[in-house]
């Protein structure tokens, strides 16, 4: 199954929900002008890191991220991998991943699991406990939210049910580049998978952000990297890549779980 995928690496208006719906529907119109099968948001795009106000600016029950996401991948017939956003659900706020395939139905919802305390998420955040699988046009991918990649086990969890691709939405900051890249690299080399890695730009009161949106291969091979200014980065996958390099070198095959204890 081959895929052509456009990721949105955008600056993102400081606790301003409204303006940033605003630039994500011109940003797909845009990366909708030529033919695309997924677009990719990334993290907390609505809001930023404004965790403070969150329970002012969140988005109840994710109720109007999802009516704007459904209207724009009917629009533009499109499956929109949705970032994330901060979910208020009543009992909490949640860093919430949501896609939306181009019929416009929800397919997936995946709550940030790993909370990143060095930003002081776990003050602000609830962790979720939902897996990051899903299926999609009979491919099956799994979502992960920025630190979340700092747990190789997390990942792997997921590829050894048959994830093919990993997408990774985030705002990591620039000092941690270095870890970004060599993360995201070590990721799609030790699962054989293809890693979709969204960042943002831009900085907000306390940070500067990395950009360096990425595609990797399953061997581990950039196949497209953004520069640190936004733009719409594009890369076409073939998940039969996959499957070629899994046979080649069969590590899910010599895997001795029943030692990993």
């Amino acid at each position: 199954m081959k895929f052509r995928i456009r990721l949105i690496q955008m600056d993102i208006a400081f606790g301003k929900p409204e303006d940033n719906f605003k630039q994500v529907e011109e940003k797909i119109a845009a990366a909708c002008k030529e033919n695309c099968d997924i677009i990719v948001l990334p993290e907390l795009w609505s809001t930023g890191y404004d965790l403070t106000r969150l329970l002012a600016i969140a988005d109840k029950h994710a109720k109007s991220t999802i009516s704007f996401l459904k209207e724009l991948a009917l629009k533009h017939q499109v499956h929109i991998v949705g970032g994330s956003i901060a979910n208020n659900k009543g009992n909490g706020i949640y860093n919430s991943l949501i896609v939306i395939d181009k019929s416009g139905e929800i397919i997936h919802e995946y709550d940030k699991l790993h909370l990143f305390q060095l930003m002081d998420e776990h003050l602000y955040l609830k962790s979720g406990t939902s897996s990051g699988l899903f299926s999609l046009e009979s491919s099956t991918f799994a979502s992960m939210i920025c630190y979340d990649i700092r747990f190789p086990e997390w990942i792997r969890a997921h590829t050894t049910k048959g994830a093919e691709a990993i997408f990774v939405v985030a705002e990591w900051p620039k000092p941690r580049l270095a870890h970004w890249k060599s993360l995201l690299i070590a990721r799609a080399i030790e699962n054989q998978c293809y890693v979709i890695a969204c960042n943002r730009v831009g900085a907000d009161p306390d940070n500067i952000f990395a950009g360096h949106s990425m595609v990797i291969d399953p061997w581990g091979e950039i196949v497209a990297e953004a520069g640190e200014i936004e733009e719409i980065l594009s890369a076409a996958i073939d998940l039969e890549k996959v499957t070629e390099v899994r046979k080649t070198i069969p590590i899910f095959a010599d895997r001795k779980p029943e030692y990993y204890q």
